[in-house]
């Protein structure tokens, strides 16, 4: 009887037949029932290639389900849906955000939609995330409710495929993947994020590639790194420097990602900036503990130099792509600023970058400065906590009324995570850290790294107006941590049988209780009318109503 397969795609360690676990095992050790019966149903190879297939289309298709089911219910612009939805409209004719009239939301519900003006409307957010959003719109139709979001929610879709592809690739497990992928899937923030025709969706899936980029790019460089050992141990003639840095495609892919990412909001620069830094450091540290002499030197004159090189001038090109609308027109915001100032240039293209320069400058005071109050802000400081999370839309019914049949209806709608998910997620991290310090293992780091940068950041504004649903940029990276906290409490077959029972029953435990809660939030996260009192049992903070 084999347990490779359970072993193989369950915990991600090397594969060993019956007799190898038996060997090694524990001299109490006997396979679970579990686990003598995954090794039957992968005992060919065959079966395992579909499983290694089956597990990631699974969990994406119903990542498609939960996401486009009845996507167009509620026909009326949700939160910031306001915002997004008409610019992304008016940019589809005018190739900049026009502006609307005051009661241009009750026009645009109704089906009645072409009533922007050619007139620049001044916005504080960079145009990519509303370009994708204008897509749905090109094919549904911007009368359509499904048109506003199904851009957003195919992204969202992309997003749980991508994580499963990141987590095979860093753990080569089959079911950590399938794992990871089905958490994204279900959990609530992620649903709703999709659901609605914001711009951090699409801020998530590009930042989630650049991430993916910079995974490839660190086995990369690690198989290049061994090979130049090999090398220098078999030929006097080598260099001291190490291996040359300057073809790493997966790097320039990933400033390309995080430079589409800041196209969507300035946040991804926070990623260009955090995982520039961690490669140099990683590249650093690896190059030293292989005995490359001038490794300080080569980390100031080399390394840091090359990285900025492949990195940044691709991200400002994939940004300044996402202009073109804004440049090629002559109707945008601030768009002849330059060639109305004194000693203008007679360069249109000057022109254009100059205004767009000083456009830029506006924008970054706005930001800076965004304190107005909302309801529903939240601190960063709470939001691993899960304090405030943001209620999009609420609806209430009486009998009789929108098909209500008790005495209240309620349809609400809001964005908070999965509960159970999110604070076992957010445990796991700090456990992490923890790790981190011990063993200083990269696959922990490159985590860290991915929830370091899109929340560390925001620690700096904790007097803006800012919303818990912005933790959907870093929400894979939690997911990612809890899952590598999975693979080491699963262990493997060859532990002692009730070390392996109790792990797989705390797991499993886990993982009901989390698929359970997506259930009973599943009203809350789509706006399906419930009772008042089922609607406030959803409330375990005093905070969240």
């Amino acid at each position: 009887m084999r347990a490779r397969d359970f072993d193989q795609v369950l915990t991600g360690v090397p594969s060993a037949t019956s007799a190898d676990v038996a060997q090694h095992r524990h001299p109490d050790a006997g396979l679970t029932r579990l686990d003598v019966w995954w090794a039957r149903v992968l005992d060919t190879r065959a079966k395992r290639l579909a499983w290694a297939w089956a597990g990631p289309i699974v969990v994406t298709l119903l990542a498609a389900v939960l996401r486009l089911w009845n996507l167009g219910s509620l026909h009326f612009l949700v939160f910031d849906e306001t915002y997004y939805v008409k610019d992304a409209y008016s940019m589809m004719t005018l190739g900049y955000e026009g502006q609307w009239p005051a009661e241009a939301n009750d026009s645009f519900n109704a089906g009645i939609v072409d009533v922007f003006t050619a007139k620049a409307a001044y916005i504080a957010h960079p145009p990519l995330g509303k370009w994708i959003i204008s897509l749905g719109l090109r094919v549904f139709g911007a009368e359509d409710a499904v048109g506003w979001r199904i851009s957003t929610a195919i992204v969202g879709v992309l997003a749980v495929a991508l994580l499963c592809l990141i987590a095979w690739a860093l753990f080569r497990s089959t079911a950590l993947a399938t794992l990871a992928g089905g958490l994204m899937a279900v959990d609530g923030l992620a649903i709703v994020m999709s659901r609605t025709a914001l711009l951090d969706n699409s801020l998530m899936l590009f930042t989630l590639l650049g991430f993916g980029a910079i995974l490839l790019d660190r086995r990369q460089s690690a198989g290049r790194l061994d090979l130049w050992m090999t090398k220098r141990a078999d030929a006097a003639r080598s260099t001291d420097w190490g291996p040359s840095l300057l073809f790493r495609p997966w790097l320039v892919a990933a400033g390309a990602a995080f430079g589409l990412a800041s196209a969507v909001k300035w946040s991804g620069l926070y990623f260009l900036a955090a995982f520039a830094l961690y490669v140099l450091v990683v590249d650093a540290v690896a190059r030293r503990r292989a005995g490359v002499h001038f490794w300080a030197s080569s980390v100031v004159f080399r390394q840091a130099p090359v990285t900025f090189l492949l990195m940044v001038p691709v991200a400002v090109g994939a940004y300044l792509a996402s202009w073109t609308g804004w440049l090629v027109t002559a109707g945008g915001y601030d768009r002849d600023w330059a060639s109305l100032q004194p000693g203008a240039s007679s360069s249109g293209l000057v022109n254009a970058l100059q205004s767009l320069w000083h456009y830029h400058v506006a924008i970054y005071n706005t930001n800076l400065s965004l304190s107005t109050p909302h309801g529903y802000q939240a601190n960063p400081l709470s939001w691993l906590f899960l304090v405030r999370p943001t209620a999009f839309s609420y609806i209430g019914s009486e009998r009789g009324e929108n098909g209500c049949t008790l005495d209240h209806c309620s349809e609400f709608i809001t964005s908070i995570a999965n509960p159970v998910l999110w604070w076992l997620a957010v445990a796991a991290a700090f456990y992490l850290l923890f790790r981190l310090a011990r063993r200083r293992e990269w696959r922990v780091g490159l985590i860290l790294a991915g929830i370091g940068a899109g929340y560390l950041p925001w620690l700096l504004y904790t007097d803006r107006t800012v919303f818990q649903f912005y933790t959907i940029v870093f929400l894979p990276y939690l997911i990612l941590g809890l899952v590598f906290v999975v693979k080491l409490v699963l262990g493997s077959p060859a532990d002692p049988p009730r070390q392996r029972r109790a792990a797989l029953l705390v797991v499993g435990a886990a993982l009901v209780a989390i698929l359970l809660t997506s259930v009973f939030f599943w009203s809350a996260w789509t706006g399906i009318p419930v009772g008042s009192v089922y609607q406030r049992l959803h409330y375990w903070l005093p905070t969240w109503g």
